[in-house]
């Protein structure tokens, strides 16, 4: 891949990654709970998820999930349902009270965090689509497989950016909300936007 034309792609990429859905609400839930360093852990679910998109669209089986409207149907119906059920786990969690207690007698293991984030991730085919859309503009049909190793891991470093920025965010919103009722309504806005996320992937349609 030409400098120039890397030098278009970075910015562009990092525009994708620091766009806001549900991994990077999980970022700044995670951050907000359980530290920078738990949120950047938990990430690596989505980065195992997101680099097995990069492989399969490398390969051209994410072509096929872009033309095929049966393929592109399971994968939303099943991401959308997972994202409604984790934002409803998200809202029981927030009508229990005492958050702040709660989480620090019995947090999450890092297990479940790095399940919930993969989960989220590869639930969403429209990430596929990013790179079978995206990647391609930027291919050096003369270096294939460089180019796509070098745009796959441009593409999970920048994640990992975002990712902490995202965590930061979290744990800035932590220190600034330490009582019980300020915690609370910052779950149920994260299980609302969760569930909105998922209705919003149940009316997502395969682009023609």
């Amino acid at each position: 891949m030409a400098w120039n034309v890397y030098l278009l792609f970075a910015p562009a990429c990092f525009a994708i990654n620091l766009a806001f859905g549900p991994n990077n609400l999980l970022s700044v839930t995670y951050g907000m709970r359980y530290g920078v360093r738990s949120a950047a852990l938990a990430a690596l679910g989505r980065l195992v998820a997101f680099a097995l998109m990069i492989l399969l669209t490398a390969v051209g089986l994410g072509a096929v999930l872009a033309a095929s409207e049966v393929a592109f149907t399971v994968v939303k119906w099943v991401g959308a349902a997972y994202l409604v059920w984790l934002g409803i786990k998200i809202l029981r969690t927030a009508r229990t009270g005492g958050i702040e207690a709660k989480e620090a007698s019995s947090p999450q293991p890092l297990s479940v965090l790095v399940a919930q984030e993969f989960w989220t991730a590869i639930g969403n085919p429209k990430a596929i689509l990013v790179f079978t859309a995206f990647f391609p503009q930027f291919l050096d049909l003369n270096a294939y497989g460089a180019s796509f190793l070098v745009m796959g891991a441009t593409f999970l470093l920048l994640e990992v950016v975002a990712v902490v920025l995202y965590a930061l965010l979290g744990r800035r919103l932590g220190a600034l909300a330490r009582t019980g009722p300020v915690l609370t309504w910052f779950n149920r806005l994260s299980g609302s936007i969760m569930i909105a996320f998922g209705i919003a992937l149940a009316f997502t349609r395969r682009p023609a």
